[in-house]
């Protein structure tokens, strides 16, 4: 129980730091400034997330109880709020907010676990870079209005326009820090202009009233440099020590204040000219740098953006024909066709068929609406049950699918050694250079005022953990860049590192290690009729299956019939009513309820109409190209297995193929294949699993890096870490060891690092070094290990690329030209 104590004894707050006063609110023998306080405390304590407290102590998150009752009563508009909404269908919502108050691992923490602090929140995500938070809640239990008020009560407060606020907040950023850096310019020339006569002989002659003069000019032209172009340091800085917390801006704003008060001093009491051109000059090249880090991010986000080019493609009906299209080309008005388990690419209204959508990509939710002809579908659905037609409304944003495939949570994060070893540096990074400033800067004060202030600020600002923080993200994301022209398109940089420390792999057999478009079709049985064969086409026209798509080019003279209950059962088969017969086709044991015959080389696929089996397609596989030289290459580093879901009829000939001690399973289903990837990883393997995105997803998402390949159709899968070109597929031992040499270049990066850090302190505690030089050598440091790591990972690439593998120089990758087969969103 929550009580106000009585004159006590001022303590700190538990919670955010601050001092509680006379009268703090005492709950469970813990002092807390304010009820706010106790509040979140209290859930946090209640669902066992006092974990936020190890991230960092007195993270400062303090609720403020009706302060902003009516700054967001325009959200209870439900016209203007029906306009922020990303998704909306039922009682879920899906909203983002620019959040500019998002600074440390402590606001992202709390911050996606808002279903803490209210049940309503279904799941909250954190994008740090952008500063935005994206939340799923229950509109019955939490309007749009309280949401942001909860947001604001907790020191988040959302900034909301109708604009697109993101990208006109990040132009306002950019000129705001453009306008900073023309202040400190403008002022820094003037300043050095006013100290020429300081650094030229016969400065001696100089009259003193001219020196006051030019000193008092210097002093008041540092004044807006000081508290208007370099005030983010100096905020930054404040607010991190109170909190108890010491960031990078803490030295540098050391070093500026040190600058000041002495160079101050000495104008004032005639001593000297001071140092404020070095001061201006040091604000003047960290905003240069700081611009070049914004860039540099910038870059990389492009990086990350660079997988909305996926070539993703559906099936446009024109004039009742269907065609290939990619989605980037998809135009408001267009008709496509999306078929069971398939995702639709774009805002659409549903125009023929029966539509069972599942949110549970976008939402997080597993059930799925029931929608009638003339409904509004969105963008990340997936549709379940037969093929359905729908009418785009709003044109395709490719960048909707990454973003909903890039939310994916569903697969266990992939553990970053490299991230954790940045974070435990970093961490004492920061102290210890304060210590070793304060030791020279006392050393040169006892031996050698006029270094002192020179040592104390050279080593505060020379000593810089940008060059350590950027080697990692510069050297995977452009390692991911340099993959992703050869071929394979990875979800995020981090692959790069789990895929450098792979030592199992296991392969799907149909449409992974055999080739699709290269497969000959032939039937054995009763010979089946025209209304036969369209009724087989029709069924297969509704999955988005490798089989399926073989079997429907196949019968491409066929006519397709609509197909009533249709269900697929994966990795058996298909059923529905076509013009009142019961159609089924697929596997023995689910078409004639018993085992198949062996054909040697071959898959089977059974056809049974009104219960009465008619016969069987035979599908004779080919292997991919490069298949003996792949698993050749693999098996001297890498244990190898195949899990297929067929018969073993391919056994004989995969066991030439695959060395003694691989593992060959056949007749596995979903879960089969699901459970002994888990068994691996159980004995410590590090897994990488290729499939097809079908069957395999279950698969996919517990393997370490788990690949869907991608053959002529185009294939998007949220399931995978990773796209791979079909026609790359020999590569693969290559792509290997390219992660590999990415993460050789990670470990030089963070050794050039730390020897330009130590060079650098070298100079800086003799008292060598001015200000002004070390705030020169900040950006360069940044630059060369950028640079470095860049150049070093595309030569890497390039030259393990070899001639058979030439990169591709256009910004869109291709799978080459499009197939006229049928493609499929899985």
């Amino acid at each position: 129980m929550t009580k106000i104590a009585k004159d006590t004894k001022n303590e700190v707050c538990i919670h955010c730091g601050d001092d509680c006063g006379k009268h703090p609110v005492i709950w469970d023998g813990k002092p807390f400034c304010c009820s706010g306080c106790s509040t979140v405390f209290q859930l946090l304590n209640d669902n066992a997330l006092c974990s936020y407290y190890n991230i960092e102590s007195t993270p400062g998150i303090k609720i403020e109880e009706g302060k902003f009752k009516e700054k967001f009563a325009f959200l209870d508009d439900e016209e203007i709020s029906s306009k922020l909404y990303e998704f909306s269908e039922d009682a879920i919502r899906k909203v983002s907010f620019y959040i500019p108050g998002i600074h440390c691992s402590s606001c992202i923490w709390l911050l996606e676990h808002l279903n803490v602090l209210n049940k309503a929140v279904l799941k909250s995500t954190v994008n740090f870079v952008k500063k935005e938070v994206t939340v799923t809640f229950d509109s019955n239990d939490l309007s749009l209005r309280q949401l942001a008020e909860l947001l604001a009560s907790i020191h988040y407060i959302p900034e909301i326009t109708l604009d697109n606020l993101q990208e006109k907040k990040n132009q306002d950023a950019n000129k705001k820090l453009l306008y900073k850096i023309g202040v400190a310019g403008f002022s820094f020339g003037n300043i050095m202009l006013l100290s020429l006569p300081e650094y030229v002989p016969g400065s001696e002659y100089l009259e003193s009233n001219f020196k006051s003069f030019f000193g008092m000019m210097n002093f008041i032209l540092v004044l807006p440099v000081l508290f208007y172009s370099g005030n983010d340091y100096l905020v930054s800085a404040y607010k991190g020590l109170k909190h108890k917390f010491i960031n990078i801006d803490v030295p540098i704003s050391l070093g500026i204040i040190a600058l000041f008060i002495q160079s101050s001093f000495q104008i004032f009491t005639g001593a000297g000219a001071g140092y404020m051109d070095s001061l201006a000059g040091l604000i003047f090249f960290l905003l240069i740098g700081k611009w070049y880090q914004s860039k540099s991010y910038q870059a990389l986000s492009f990086e990350r953006d660079y997988r909305s080019y996926f070539p993703v493609a559906v099936s446009r009906i024109i004039d009742n024909e269907e065609q290939s299209t990619q989605i980037n080309k998809l135009k408001k008005g267009d008709v496509i066709l999306i078929r069971n388990q398939e995702l639709i690419p774009a805002d659409a209204i549903l125009t023929k068929g029966e539509a069972l959508i599942d949110y549970s990509f976008v939402t997080g939710e597993s059930r799925s609406v029931l929608k009638s002809i003339g409904d509004h579908l969105f963008a990340g659905g997936k549709q379940v049950g037969g093929a359905i037609e729908m009418c785009i409304e709003k044109e395709v944003v490719q960048s909707r699918l990454t973003q909903l495939w890039n939310q994916s949570e569903e697969k266990e994060i992939y553990f970053s050694k490299l991230n954790s070893l940045i974070d435990q540096i970093s961490k004492y990074f920061t102290l210890s250079i304060i210590v070793i400033g304060a030791l020279a800067g006392f050393y040169w004060l006892l031996n050698d005022t006029s270094k002192a202030v020179f040592a104390f600020t050279s080593v505060l600002i020379v000593a810089c953990p940008c060059a350590l923080a950027l080697s990692s993200p510069f050297a995977l994301g452009n390692t991911m860049r340099m993959l992703g022209r050869l071929g394979i398109y990875l979800k995020g940089a981090d692959i790069v590192e789990a895929l450098s420390g792979v030592d199992t792999i296991v392969f799907d057999k149909t449409g992974t290690i055999t080739q699709a478009d290269a497969v000959s079709v032939k039937y054995a049985g009763v010979a089946l009729s025209e209304p036969d064969l369209d009724a087989v086409k029709s069924l297969s026209r509704h999955s988005s299956h490798v089989l399926s798509t073989i079997l429907y080019d196949h019968l491409k003279k066929s006519t397709s019939r609509k197909v009533h209950d249709f269900k697929e059962m994966i990795s058996l088969g298909l059923s529905g009513l076509i013009e009142g017969r019961d159609v089924k086709i697929g596997s023995a044991s689910f078409v004639l309820a018993s085992k198949a015959e062996n054909l040697s080389g071959s898959t089977v696929v059974y056809v049974s109409i009104d219960g009465q089996v008619k016969g069987r397609f035979i599908m004779s596989n080919q292997y991919r190209t490069g298949l003996n030289e792949l698993i050749e290459s693999l098996s001297s580093n890498y244990d190898l297995h195949v899990l297929s879901g067929d018969n073993d009829a391919e056994k004989s000939n995969l066991a030439e193929i695959f060395p003694k001690n691989s593992s060959l399973l056949f007749n596995q289903s979903p879960k089969d294949k699901l459970e002994y990837i888990q068994a691996l990883k159980s004995k410590g393997n590090k897994i990488l699993m290729i499939g097809d995105g079908l069957n395999d997803a279950g698969a996919l998402k517990v393997s370490d890096v788990g690949i869907s390949i991608a053959d002529d159709i185009y294939n998007f899968s949220p399931a995978c870490d990773a796209i791979l070109e079909a026609s790359k597929f020999q590569d693969l031992k290559r792509f290997l060891s390219i992660s590999k040499k990415g993460m050789w270049v990670v470990k030089l990066s963070f050794l050039l690092s730390f020897a330009y850090n130590i060079l650098g302190l070298y100079f800086a505690v003799q008292g060598i070094l001015s200000p002004i030089v070390a705030a020169l050598l900040m950006p360069i440091s940044s630059i060369s290990v950028v640079a470095f790591a860049s150049f070093t990972t595309s030569y890497f690439a390039r030259n393990m690329a070899g001639k058979q593998v030439p990169i591709k120089e256009d910004i869109l990758p291709s799978l080459g030209k499009v197939s006229k087969k049928r493609v499929q969103l899985n």
